[in-house]
C-alpha cells in the first residue's frame, strides 16, 4: 500500500455552527426565541440565547493559522477558516486533506448540549426540547445531508429528561443518524452519575438502535486546569489521557452488564496509555475483587474474564498522532482502534494528515489489513457507514484530485488578543483572560 491508497475516516472533528443554523428548522412561534449571533462593540461574535451570551463560537478553531497564533481564540467568524462553519468549504478542506468522512462534535451548545440542559433546568424544558431537536435536524439535514456520505451524523442528548433522551434517539435514528454522544462525567454537569439508573432509558434506546455512544474529552465542563498558574502545556498534554478515568468507570460499572450491546467511543483520548490501563485494571481486579465484589464471570474457554477483555469488547479507541500506540496495536486490540483528524482545533494534522499518519507505519512491520482497519474499516463497521463512491474514488489520492486549488498556505494576523505579550510561558490564567473580551459588552 502507498500513502495515496489509504481511505481515511476521521471519527473526531468539530463544527463551528453558522449564524443561520436555525433558519428553516423552527416554526414561526419559536423563531424569535432561537439563539442568534451578535457582534459586540469589542468586535467579538457571540451567540445570544435565553438572556445569555455565549462567547464560544469556535473555541480553539485555529486550523490553517501559523502555530504562533494558536490559542483559545478566535472570537470572530472573520478569524476562522471558512471550512470551520461552511459545509461546502469543509468538504473542500477534507478533499485536500484526503479525508473521506468525518464525525463532527458541536461548539457553542457544548459537547453534549449543555446549553439546552441549562435552559431546561432554568425552567423552560419545552424551549430546550425545541432547540435541541432543531439543532439535531440541522446537523443531520444540512451539515451531514448537503454532501451525502461525507459526514457521519452525531446528535445531542436531552440530558434533563431520560424519557425524551430515548425518544430523541429513536427519532434521529429514523433520520439516518449513526451515533449519539454523552458526557464523561454527567455529575459535574449537575446530573446523576454515569452509574445511576436515571440514564437507563437512554442506554436502552441506544442499544435498541445499535448506536455507538461517543464520549469526548472535556465533555464534563470543559478545560480542566490543575491551577491557574500552571503552564497551559500541562493541560494540553494530560487532557487526552484523562479519559482513562471514564474508561475505568465504564469497565467496572454495571452499565455494560445491564446493556451488553452498547459500545462507547473514547473520543480524542489517544491510545498509547491503553496497554498500561489493561495491566493495571487486570491487576486491580485479580488482587481486589474478593472484597470489592466485582465479578466479570468467565470467557467461553472457562478462563476468568478480565477488565481488559471487557474493554476490548465494549470500548473504542481514537487517536490523532500516536506512534507508540500504533506499535502496540495488537496489545490494544486492532479492531478497537480508529483514526481522527480533530479539524479545526489546534491538535489537527490538516492539511497533511495522510503524511503525518503514514509516518506511523514507516519502519515497522504492519500489514495493509491493519492499516485499513485503523483508517476506515473499524469506523465503517462500528458506525454502520457505507462508502459513498466506488472504493477507488475514496482514497487519499482520488480525493485530493477533486480539490487541487484549495489554498492551504498558513494564515497570519487572523487572531485577536494574544495569550501573552512577549515570549514568557503561557499559563492557564492567560488562556482564561484571552477570552475575557468576549464577555465585555461596552
Amino acid at each position: 500500500m502507498q500513502l495515496e491508497d489509504m481511505i481515511l475516516i476521521s471519527v473526531d472533528d468539530h463544527v463551528v455552527e453558522p449564524p443561520d443554523l436555525f433558519e428553516g428548522h423552527l416554526t414561526d412561534e419559536w423563531k424569535d426565541k432561537a439563539p442568534k449571533v451578535t457582534t459586540l462593540p469589542s468586535g467579538c461574535d457571540v451567540w445570544e440565547f435565553n438572556g445569555r451570551q455565549l462567547p464560544n463560537i469556535g473555541l480553539n478553531a485555529v486550523v490553517g493559522r501559523v502555530p504562533a497564533e494558536y490559542g483559545v481564540e478566535p472570537t470572530q467568524y472573520a478569524q476562522l477558516r471558512k471550512g470551520c462553519y461552511d459545509i461546502d468549504a469543509r468538504v473542500e478542506d477534507m478533499n485536500v486533506n484526503g479525508v473521506l468522512a468525518q464525525i463532527c462534535f458541536p461548539s457553542f451548545p457544548g459537547f453534549v448540549g449543555q446549553l439546552w440542559a441549562e435552559c431546561a433546568k432554568g425552567g423552560d424544558p419545552e424551549l430546550a426540547r425545541v432547540m435541541l431537536q432543531a439543532y439535531n435536524d440541522w446537523h443531520i439535514d444540512e451539515w451531514c445531508g448537503t454532501h451525502p456520505g461525507r459526514m457521519i451524523p452525531l446528535c445531542l442528548p436531552a440530558l434533563w429528561d431520560p424519557k425524551l433522551m430515548a425518544e430523541e434517539v429513536h427519532r434521529v435514528a429514523r433520520k439516518g443518524c449513526k451515533t449519539v454522544n454523552f458526557s464523561e462525567n454527567p455529575e459535574k454537569l449537575g446530573f446523576p452519575s454515569l452509574h445511576n439508573e436515571y440514564w437507563d432509558p437512554y442506554w436502552k434506546a441506544c442499544s435498541d438502535e445499535g448506536m455507538v455512544v461517543c464520549i469526548h474529552i472535556g465533555s464534563a465542563g470543559g478545560m480542566n486546569f490543575s491551577t491557574m498558574d500552571s503552564p497551559i502545556d500541562a493541560m494540553i498534554t494530560t487532557t487526552p489521557m484523562s479519559i482513562g478515568n471514564l474508561a475505568a468507570d465504564l469497565v467496572f460499572s454495571n452499565v455494560l452488564r445491564r446493556f451488553p450491546d452498547i459500545k462507547f467511543a473514547l473520543s480524542e483520548g489517544g491510545i498509547g496509555w491503553v496497554p498500561y490501563f489493561y495491566e493495571r485494571s487486570d491487576y486491580v481486579y485479580t488482587h481486589h475483587h474478593a472484597w470489592t465484589h466485582q465479578d466479570f464471570g468467565k470467557k467461553e474457554n472457562g478462563e476468568p474474564k478480565l477488565p481488559s477483555d471487557v474493554f476490548k469488547e465494549r470500548l473504542l479507541n481514537c487517536f490523532i498522532d500516536d506512534p507508540v500506540g500504533v506499535k502496540m496495536r495488537e496489545q490494544i486490540g486492532i479492531d478497537t482502534i480508529m483514526w481522527e483528524c480533530d479539524y479545526p482545533h489546534s491538535d489537527t494534522t490538516w492539511p497533511e494528515a495522510p503524511e503525518r499518519l503514514w509516518e506511523h507505519f514507516e519502519g515497522i512491520d504492519i500489514s495493509d489489513e491493519d492499516i485499513n482497519k485503523m483508517t476506515h474499516l473499524n469506523a465503517m463497521r462500528e458506525f454502520n457507514y457505507e462508502l459513498p463512491f466506488p472504493k477507488e474514488e475514496c482514497t487519499v489520492g482520488a480525493l485530493r484530485k477533486l480539490s487541487p486549488n484549495v489554498d492551504t498556505s498558513l494564515m497570519e494576523g487572523m487572531g485577536g488578543n494574544p495569550a501573552v505579550e512577549g515570549n514568557r510561558i503561557v499559563l492557564a490564567e492567560d488562556v482564561v483572560n484571552q477570552l475575557a473580551s468576549a464577555f465585555v459588552q461596552k
